[in-house]
């Protein structure tokens, strides 16, 4: 079971497809005896980035943590999602998981972390520095590897080496406090081992293990798992009779709140991020940059990047990452438009004055796409927003290469008035299966160059692992649980005028809703929303909340002559009605179990130690 000789076959697998060209470069050979791995540093190197293979796509791939949020909705069926969404998964039918956050997966990378780490210290390399910096590298993964599990099923049992045959298979949960300081003791050690080295991208490194640290710490400080504060907001946690599980039963929060503050700050004393020290907002249009420049990671916006999954251009088996435009793009343009953006992400985006938007504005509800936030034009697509040139074959349908999510009125040969449904919808004239439910697209992540065809090429943007601005939201949110504002404002206004808004005054109560929506929208489609809305234990009236969706139509003026669409606001009067997926599709409903993943009756069956997560016994 300790055999070796996978991990050429698999690490070429993963050079070749997933990262760039510079993460390293090994032959493939057909047989290696597991002694001479750890005796030859190009080996020992290549069985390392062999362990990074759990990561997957990252958070990338045809479906998205974001559509078991409130913002997204997947719009295709039989994916498992509504399965999660309605509240429906149980040990036998858990729903939807991404494949590389499962159970299963986890241990199994965790497993190959632990062969890693054991090979390197029972092993000769002749190479000091290099030797520390492969211990670092798996010593964090096995880390990462663990906090996934710890932020979907709470406490799991801590695996910290390879089990064999002849073990007992049969092993407890730790409980949720010791899974958090087995996470922190691995990242102090990964940033010793890693701190001063000089590492390629996509590979771990000392920031990233300041990250982690920081992230873990937040959540552990967080009310989900203040077990009195938790069970004062929900009688399935209180009644749960392994509470320790799920998070602290004795101590104080505020010490663990205050933990988290310095595990933040260290992040942020360590590196600096993407622009930040701006003493005012920037311009619009360079506020739009700044964020693209973030997403795409160029343009000096990867510094933003601690910690990143890789891809690369080139065709191969690995699609998820590279294939992002094909997965989430408009129908119109023969994509697929798997996750799409809710009215209720939407809403969240505020006026380019900062002020919230509001339905009952006339102006904001007559003109909804009108004077919004730089972050907003760059992370959608919306109906009448620029986008590609269409492809030849329905080039003369769009000439102006806007999308089209609405439903227009136009001229028909003979003069009389006819409807047209636009080409990016789930009623028009191509590929219409695959149109948004919501009248949404994502553009965040798309590889924006008007020559990239997304149906068909493939892009390079990485997916981002931690980002600075996080550690940023950390510490801001940790400041505000020990009661320093001042502080918290001070950091979250130089993320705000970075996307050229202008500085939150809020305190209080008010202040908490205003860094939630911050983090909200900066982080959209990161795979944040999931857990923030759980550790808030503000799931309920969030994710818990129906998929708002928007109808538009446009209707002609008097005597305009239209035979071609175009958005156009001297020919149409445009009505936008926000509205509720339909329930048929998929009904959406929090119940408490939801706060942890159902552990399978597979992993039950096969563990008799393991006691299952509340609400699902």
């Amino acid at each position: 079971m300790k055999s070796y000789n996978f991990i050429c076959v698999l690490v070429l697998i993963f050079l070749t497809t997933s990262c760039n060209d510079d993460f390293v470069d090994i032959t493939p050979l057909s047989e290696v005896s597991e002694s001479s791995i750890w005796t030859d540093a190009g080996l020992a190197e290549a069985a390392v980035t062999n362990v990074y293979v759990g990561l997957g796509q990252g958070g990338y791939g045809t479906e998205m943590l974001a559509s078991a949020t409130d913002e997204s909705l997947y719009t295709h069926s039989g994916s498992g999602l509504n399965v999660v969404n309605e509240s429906r998964a149980n040990s036998a039918n858990v729903g939807w998981i991404k494949g590389e956050n499962s159970w299963s997966n986890m241990y199994a990378a965790i497993r190959d972390a632990n062969l890693a780490i054991e090979g390197l210290e029972g092993g000769d390399i002749n190479n000091d520095n290099l030797r520390d910096r492969l211990m670092g590298e798996v010593k964090f993964l096995r880390a990462y590897y663990h906090h996934q599990l710890v932020r979907f099923y709470g406490g799991v049992p801590i695996a910290d080496r390879t089990f064999t045959l002849d073990d007992d298979f049969n092993i407890s949960r730790n409980t949720f406090e010791e899974c958090v300081e087995f996470i922190v003791a691995e990242c102090d050690e990964a940033f010793d081992l890693l701190d001063g080295k000089d590492l390629e991208s996509g590979r771990a490194t000392a920031g990233a293990a300041l990250s982690l640290k920081a992230r873990i710490l937040l959540y552990a400080a967080s009310d989900l798992h203040d077990i009195t504060t938790a069970s004062g907001n929900s009688s399935l946690i209180s009644g749960y009779a392994n509470q320790d599980l799920l998070g602290y039963t004795s101590g104080d929060q505020q010490t663990r709140w205050d933990r988290a503050k310095n595990a933040s700050k260290a992040v942020l004393d360590y590196t600096s991020g993407y622009k930040f020290g701006l003493g005012s907002p920037v311009s619009f249009d360079e506020a739009k940059d700044n964020y693209m420049n973030v997403s795409t990671a160029r343009n000096g916006g990867e510094a933003d990047i601690l910690w990143e999954r890789q891809f690369i251009e080139a065709a191969g088996s690995n699609w998820g990452g590279r294939r992002f435009g094909l997965f989430h793009g408009p129908n119109g343009y023969h994509n697929w438009a798997g996750n799409t953006p809710t009215q209720n992400l939407i809403d969240a985006y505020a006026m380019d004055d900062g002020s919230d938007f509001d339905w009952d504005n006339p102006d904001h509800s007559s003109q909804p796409y009108e004077d919004r936030e730089a972050r907003f034009y760059a992370t959608m697509l919306y109906d009448g927003a620029d986008w590609k040139p269409r492809t030849p074959d329905v080039a003369d349908r769009d000439p102006a290469n806007q999308v089209q999510t609405g439903t227009y009125e136009i001229l028909d040969g003979n003069g009389a008035v006819a409807t047209h449904f636009g080409l990016d919808t789930r009623q028009g004239p191509i590929e219409d299966w695959n149109g948004t439910r919501t009248g949404y697209y994502v553009r965040k992540f798309i590889e924006p160059d008007p020559t990239h065809v997304d149906q068909t090429d493939f892009q390079s943007i990485p997916w981002p692992f931690f980002r600075y601005t996080e550690a940023v939201f950390n510490y801001a949110e940790a400041c505000m649980e020990t009661g320093n504002e001042d502080e918290a404002k001070a950091w979250l206004n130089q993320i705000r005028y970075r996307a050229g808004l202008p500085a939150i005054t809020a305190t209080g109560t008010e202040l908490v809703e205003a860094y939630r929506r911050e983090r909200q929208v900066e982080l959209s489609y990161e795979e944040h929303r999931y857990h923030d809305a759980r550790r808030w234990m503000i799931a309920e009236g969030t994710i818990g909340a129906p998929a708002g969706i928007i109808n538009i139509s446009g209707t002609l003026k008097p005597g305009a002559n239209v035979t071609l669409y175009a958005y156009d606001t001297d020919n149409y009067d445009y009505t936008y009605t926000p509205g509720v997926i339909d329930p048929g599709f998929e009904n959406r409903l929090w119940l408490d179990k939801s706060y942890f993943l159902p552990i399978t009756n597979d992993e039950l069956q096969a563990n008799t130690s393991l006691v299952q997560n509340p609400g699902y016994e």
